[in-house]
């Protein structure tokens, strides 16, 4: 089969792999018809994440159809699924109380020791997201080998194509995720910052659960006008002081929760965003959270704080001191997909959430490494890209 794979900071390549073969009883095997490019590929594509090797196969939003089953599979051949970025037993303690993402069994104990290393406890199996997460090969294939396939994968009924559900992978849960942690009361205020594909549903989702104002930060013009045809009011970060403007729009109190849809790669010209940047190019520190301190500040007190931007390692010059003296509450973590599907599913089916707004550009699969560059380093325009496998290259 052909996959994406990576070879290095800023080299992914289309390479020939063996297809995938059942292992595991619960296994099932699925033909990809769709699969995007994710933000958090961008973390992999910088080099920022640890534990990646030659040849790793990317990719962790994908969908397709269900081409081979183990005995305890659940599935049927023929069935159209979504399948979760994370990879969840279904039986754990985690799983049992609904957190998906903390999975205790679905990273292979072998690759444990390095996370639990890193953050005390190790963390759940991903597809395509580092051999931190378990190794697993990604989406970004003409076919997947799908784990513990009777939890995960979301069946699509008929009458729902590609586009309008691919997303419930992951940023649609991951975005709905990231305004449910805030909270939110009838009424409230809520910032977002960065109006990329999970901040984008971030908004919509804010706005469905009942929120007054939802306040976009970004400084892409294209980004911002998405956000603003949501509903949403906008500042552009690089024409306006962000925390003077949140002020005023939030009648001096300050907004009643905050999004980061950030995470580890903040961009622009703040000081401690260069210096952030300076260390990760040295090596010397691995994440830069100029939007997370911004957010932390901005929220007023007795607020709501929501992560669901990725952060990987250790930063500095974090505002405990306003974390607590302002009696925060905040809540992060990946996404519990598989918690929140079914009712995303019928609201998409219901017409309720629309996701087919964000698609920006359809290529190829061969065609991904182009993708991966637009989607890097043109983010104004490329806000959102699908690769379809057995589908010629363009020119």
């Amino acid at each position: 089969m052909r996959a994406l794979t990576w070879h290095g900071k800023h080299d992914v390549r289309v390479d020939t792999h063996p297809d995938p073969e059942i292992i595991n009883p619960r296994d099932a095997i699925i033909e990809v018809t769709s699969t995007a490019i994710c933000g958090s590929d961008l973390h992999l594509y910088d080099g920022v994440i640890p534990g990646m090797l030659s040849g790793d196969i990317l990719g962790h939003e994908f969908m397709g159809r269900v081409v081979e089953v183990g005995p305890k599979s659940t599935l049927k051949k023929g069935q159209r699924v979504v399948v979760p970025f994370t990879i969840s037993c279904g039986q754990c303690f985690f799983c049992q109380k609904q957190q998906f993402s903390a999975c205790d069994n679905s990273n292979p104990a072998e690759k444990q020791d390095m996370t639990e290393t890193l953050y005390g406890h190790a963390v759940s199996g991903l597809f395509g997201y580092s051999h931190l997460t378990g190794g697993y090969p990604g989406g970004q294939a003409e076919y997947v080998r799908v784990p513990y396939s009777d939890v995960g994968p979301i069946i699509i009924p008929d009458g729902l194509d590609d586009d309008q559900v691919l997303f419930l992978s992951d940023i649609l849960p991951t975005g709905w995720m990231g305004a449910a942690n805030c909270d939110i009361e009838p009424g409230d205020t809520v910032a977002v910052w960065g109006c990329g594909p999970v901040g984008l549903f971030a908004i919509q989702s804010a706005l469905l659960m009942g929120a007054g104002k939802v306040i976009a930060i970004d400084e892409y013009p294209n980004r911002l006008a998405l956000a603003r045809r949501l509903g949403a009011e906008v500042i552009d970060f690089k024409r306006t002081h962000v925390l003077e403007a949140l002020m005023e729009m939030s009648g001096g109190l300050g907004p009643d929760a905050v999004i980061d849809a950030v995470g580890m790669e903040s961009h622009g010209f703040a000081p401690d965003t260069v210096m952030d940047n300076i260390k990760q190019t040295i090596g010397m520190g691995a994440d830069s959270a100029h939007a997370l301190r911004e957010a932390i500040l901005a929220v007023r007190k007795g607020g709501r704080v929501s992560i669901p931007g990725v952060y990987g390692g250790f930063l500095d010059k974090f505002p405990l001191g306003a974390m607590m003296e302002k009696g925060l509450q905040i809540r992060t973590g990946q996404t519990h997909v598989q918690k929140y599907h079914e009712e995303l599913l019928r609201r998409i089916g219901e017409g309720e959430i629309d996701t087919t707004f964000l698609i920006s550009h359809r290529l190829p699969l061969e065609d991904a490494a182009r993708g991966y560059k637009h989607f890097r380093y043109n983010q104004n325009e490329w806000t959102k890209v699908i690769l379809k496998p057995g589908t010629e290259v363009t020119t």
